[in-house]
């Protein structure tokens, strides 16, 4: 088992109630829009991170970390973009993967809006963790926590910060 932390659109900022909810974390997710190299060493010299750059990423972020990262974690096909869109509306880019190939957990960023989903014709399970950055029009600041036991998603808690 394994108990993951995830977050997106941190935009070079990261609260310290962001880094307490992930203190029992095994690791930390990133979907994107981390903002500098500085962000993304504070996250990965607090847990282990796996993260894919966003659209505001700059060349020093895109040399370290992909723009889709596709892992088995736990029995769990996970796939993480930035840009993907939500089930009912996949963005362009993935659309014909995720249709022919579809993972179990699809996590996105970009929107800053929180939403998990079940995507009952595919099968899988969305979640954008919202934005857990200042930048923004959002009034909250998100991040989402929960454990991956035998390629099954459990305990999902999610973590709101009035802005």
């Amino acid at each position: 088992m394994k108990t993951i932390g995830l977050l997106s659109d941190t935009h070079t900022f990261v609260d310290d109630k962001i880094l307490n909810f992930f203190n029992n974390c095994d690791e930390i997710w990133h979907a994107g829009d981390i903002g500098n190299i500085q962000t993304a060493d504070l996250l990965a010299a607090h847990k282990p991170l796996k993260a894919v750059y966003g659209n505001i990423d700059g060349h020093e972020i895109r040399r370290i970390y992909p723009e889709h990262l596709r892992f088995i974690c736990e029995g769990l096909d996970v796939w993480i973009t930035h840009i993907g869109g939500y089930p009912g509306r996949y963005d362009r880019a993935v659309y014909s993967e995720i249709q022919r190939n579809p993972p179990g957990l699809f996590i996105s960023g970009h929107s800053h809006i929180l939403k998990v989903i079940h995507d009952n014709k595919l099968n899988l399970l969305h979640i954008n963790p919202g934005a857990a950055g200042k930048s923004g029009l959002h009034m909250v600041r998100t991040a989402v926590r929960f454990q991956i036991e035998n390629g099954i998603i459990k305990n999902l808690e999610l973590l709101e910060i009035k802005r």
